[in-house]
């Protein structure tokens, strides 16, 4: 029976250029999309971009651009970005937008009891956009592992979330497994995490931060980014002047590690706040290295991902980085590795299998009838668990079960002494191949193209490879 799913990724600042880590989320999603809609479901997929606070005002500034000529430049950048990876997002929010400023005005007002107004003296990152509690300072010694920058200390009058009323409601949520967070050993983390979060500061003051959403009824304030940009999950949904009942609770909320404390503690108070019902499943993703190394300006070890899709296109892009990425953890990238994967194994496990036998059966004249394909359990239970990397695994090994039948069987020499017999062999392997190609749609695009030449009235090979080693 069909049903409504909801599939979300983080909204990135603008204040840089879409990077891997942008990639890999979008990836992750759009793959578990196509699976959904392969099994009949209506699925919603959001992306969208985050546009307010200090480091976007900053960046248009140093660009001489008008903040929101700046924005509107590098949003599209977003948007052109998802076109040329080909991900199928149903729908796109930006935090500037006006129906996104005018809904989460009212969601604070509807969050009122469990705000406050207070005052904060103590330590700030601005590239994490988020207050440091005197613990993570000294267990850091005052630098932000993921910046490299010192924390600045500052004193400011903000407005606060009672995060301290929903902790109790969060942790039994997580341990009894109403909000799935993936993997295992994040859910541990956010777990202890849980136990000594403070509660949050949710505004800043216009003399600190000018470049965002006022608060209602105080204009000295501002909203912080995270009760701004975490709420575009429902505002895309016209929550709260919409019921969202038809797609809320999403399915799968995709998010890179570094903002998983705010996903799986923050937001989820948030939601509770607002009596709305918990993702289902929170999915925090790796990082991406560079020859085991954190990608780094400074040590010049960026890898634009647009340089890697114009290597050998999008198919070589996506099979990469969801079959030798691990879908949970940190993965490494070296374009030896890329080359590898693609000659070695798209070249020659898939394209020349499918190269050969197509030229077998037009040998042969097979005629093939093409029969109802499903996914079978073991994919299905993989998927299921987002277990993506995993689950192409296990779709490659039936593609080089056809190559290994091919060896054995020799249809080649069996047409020699009798044709009708190569031909039964021809259509089994073929539909041993367009078992494991429609298994492979949700992560490759080309697997369409294969899907049409052997179900075409006159079977016949491509007439260039489909993945050229030159």
């Amino acid at each position: 029976m069909s049903q409504n799913k909801y599939v979300t990724t983080a909204i990135p600042y603008v204040n840089g250029a879409p990077h891997i880590g942008h990639a890999e989320d979008y990836l992750l999603a759009d793959i578990y999309t196509r699976y959904q809609t392969m099994l009949g479901h209506k699925v919603k997929f959001q992306a969208g971009t985050d546009e307010h606070g200090n480091k976007i005002e900053k960046k248009a500034s140093a660009s001489n651009l008008d903040l929101q000529d700046y924005v509107d430049q590098n949003s599209q950048k977003f948007r052109d970005f998802l076109t040329k990876f080909d991900i199928g997002y149903t729908d796109f929010i930006r935090t500037t937008d006006q129906a996104h400023t005018r809904l989460v005005q009212q969601i604070w007002q509807k969050l009122q009891p469990h705000i406050y107004l207070s005052s904060y003296d103590g330590w700030y990152c601005e590239g994490c956009e988020s207050f440091v509690t005197q613990k993570e300072f000294d267990e850091y010694q005052g630098v932000c592992p993921d910046h490299q920058t010192p924390y600045q200390r500052i004193t400011e009058s903000n407005y606060y979330f009672k995060l301290s009323n929903f902790k109790e409601q969060i942790k039994t949520a997580i341990l009894e497994h109403q909000m799935q967070i993936l993997p295992e050993f994040r859910k541990k983390e956010i777990l202890k995490l849980l136990e000594d979060a403070p509660d949050v500061s949710i505004s800043r003051p216009t003399e600190h931060l000018r470049w965002g959403i006022p608060v209602p009824g105080d204009d000295s304030q501002v909203m912080y980014v995270w009760m701004d940009a975490l709420t575009n999950y429902i505002t895309i949904l016209g929550y709260p002047e919409r019921a969202i009942s038809d797609f809320w609770p999403a399915d799968l909320q995709i998010v890179g590690k570094d903002i998983l404390r705010f996903h799986a503690i923050l937001w989820p108070a948030i939601l509770l706040g607002l009596g709305l019902p918990l993702p289902k499943t929170i999915l925090s993703h790796g990082f991406i290295l560079i020859d085991g190394q954190k990608i780094s300006k400074s040590l010049g070890n960026v890898v634009d991902p647009l340089d890697v899709l114009a290597k050998h296109g999008l198919d070589a892009f996506r099979y990469y980085f969801s079959k030798h990425v691990d879908t949970f953890t940190d993965a490494d990238f070296t374009w030896e590795k890329f080359e590898n994967a693609y000659r070695n194994e798209l070249a020659n496990d898939y394209g020349n299998l499918v190269q050969r036998l197509a030229t077998l059966c037009q040998k042969n004249q097979v005629r093939f009838t093409p029969s109802s394909l499903s996914f079978d359990s073991t994919y299905s239970d993989l998927m299921d668990r987002f277990e993506f990397n995993n689950a192409i695994n296990y779709v490659w090994s039936k593609i080089q079960e056809v190559n290994k039948h091919i060896e054995e069987l020799k249809p080649w020499q069996v047409a020699k002494t009798d044709p009708a017999e190569a031909r039964v062999l021809l259509s089994n392997l073929v539909h041993e191949l367009l078992s494991a190609n429609y298994m492979l749609k949700p992560f490759l695009p080309i697997s369409n193209q294969v899907e049409q030449i052997f179900t075409a009235s006159q079977i016949q090979p491509p007439k260039t490879p489909l993945f050229p080693k030159d």
